[in-house]
């Protein structure tokens, strides 16, 4: 039993159980005739100062004040900034929060009125005052732009990179599907990228090997950890770059398994977010292999393949390699067919910007199928894609007008739409309409 006033093993701070510790190691090691009960001291030692560890680094005896804790992570914060909304987080952890989309604060579900995050320098400051009294390191400031990463991720990542590069077959098989696991569900994993430049090129090695080569299972893994690394904004950049990366993706698209297709879709989808990446996923041909999964592929890779080409048709030049490569009849095949009809209607409205690929829609029986969307479709985004590809049509060809003009005269179907659609659509229904009253007043005027 501890003599009053001699405080346990448990009662002890962190900076005391770590000075008692050594002692009791010393003493252990260095003399002959060590008592027994000193073993017994060094592991309640050992076990209370784990305990604290795994406690966050403080005393559970001594109770963290309760606005001292993130309310997302329920850690002492180590940089703590304050909502619009007054509530009190983590940097890290609320500035993951917005990144996902969240336009609300965690505590109080309120719509937030704006995203910037106020520095708490009281709440800092006493933190830093708690910390110190009670034996306790402070929470140092991370480097928010690359993730919440802890040493141990970091050695994982790193021990596993070492795998892949040095081990055997089954070490480096082991070492990829754990990779594909913890960068699918560990966001600092995904974040970790940015820490090792040569890491990719690590990782891609694994398919030189003759047993992996021509392993559709390695490649799916490969391909869809390039997927789930390229879903963290800063690695869009170093993963683009890589030459090995984008040519790799590509030739998934051509001979992969339909998972490994649809996840090689979805990695360039996310890759082209970046104009940069956009340019050299067109100019290194991934159009036409994204074409062939949109019509062959199932339904998941379909999707993920128009997604895909609809951010790529955003730079100009993907848009003339789409047109060349039959996009524009595919895509009008699926609309009739009743098949992605919300993301066929998107591409052909980016698409008919272009002089082509409105003759080709005009010649190809576009505009009564765009003039069913407008009419029947219950979605005014799909109303205003399908007047955009119009007016994109009747622009380039007033011969096309009159095909309008019948449906305009049986049912106002432009005249509606003219009124009640988007503001976009509103524009492109009356500029229809003005080109129409031009055109027969023309034609009036000749007789």
């Amino acid at each position: 039993m501890a003599k009053s006033g001699e405080r346990t093993p448990e009662s002890k701070t962190a900076g005391n159980l770590k000075k008692e510790l050594r002692r009791l190691v010393l003493a252990i090691t260095d003399d002959d005739d060590v008592r027994s009960g000193s073993f017994d001291e060094a592991f309640k030692a050992l076990t209370a100062l784990r305990e604290m560890m795994d406690n966050g680094g403080h005393d559970k005896h001594q109770q963290v004040p309760e606005h001292f804790l993130c309310p997302i992570s329920s850690e002492i914060m180590k940089d703590p900034v304050v909502l619009s909304s007054g509530q009190t987080y983590d940097r890290a952890y609320i500035q993951e929060w917005l990144n996902c989309g969240n336009l609300t604060c965690p505590q109080t579900q309120q719509v937030l009125s704006n995203t910037t995050l106020t520095p708490n320098h009281l709440v800092r400051s006493m933190i830093g005052q708690w910390c110190r009294k009670h034996g306790t390191i402070l929470p140092q400031l991370e480097c928010h732009e690359k993730g919440l990463i802890t040493g141990s991720e970091n050695n994982l990542f790193n021990m596993l990179l070492d795998m892949i590069s040095y081990s055997f077959i089954p070490e480096k098989r082991e070492a990829v599907r754990e990779l594909r696991f913890l960068t699918k569900h560990n966001r600092s994993f995904r974040a970790l990228i940015g820490e090792n430049p040569d890491a990719i090129t690590r990782l891609l090695s694994v398919l030189s090997v003759p047993e992996f080569s021509k392993n559709n299972e390695v490649l799916e893994d490969i391909v869809t950890i390039i997927l789930n690394l390229s879903i963290h904004d800063h690695n869009k950049k170093i993963v683009g770059e890589n030459h090995l990366v984008i040519p790799l993706l590509i030739e998934a698209l051509e001979t992969g398994s339909m998972q490994t297709r649809s996840n090689s879709a979805a990695a360039l989808f996310s890759l082209s977010a970046l104009d940069s990446n956009k340019s050299k996923i067109g100019e290194l041909g991934a159009m036409q292999p994204l074409l062939d999964l949109l019509e062959h592929g199932s339904m998941t890779a379909k999707k993920d393949a128009a997604s895909a080409i609809f951010t790529l048709c955003t730079a100009h030049e993907n848009r003339v390699r789409a047109v060349r490569e039959g996009a524009v009849a595919l895509f009008l095949k699926n609309i009739m067919d009743q098949s992605l009809v919300d993301e066929s209607l998107a591409i052909l409205a980016i698409l008919s910007s272009k002089r082509e690929a409105a003759e080709e829609l005009g010649k190809s029986g576009g505009i009564p199928c765009l003039l069913s969307i407008i009419k029947e479709n219950s979605c005014a985004q799909n109303k205003e894609n399908a007047v955009v590809a119009l007016f994109s049509i009747c622009m380039n060809d007033r011969t096309k007008l009159m095909e309008v003009s019948e449906e305009e005269n049986l049912g106002g179907t432009i005249s509606q739409l003219a009124q009640n659609g988007t503001s976009r659509a509103r524009r492109k229904a009356s500029g229809i309409l003005e080109r129409l009253s031009r055109t027969m007043h023309a034609t009036y005027f000749s007789c």
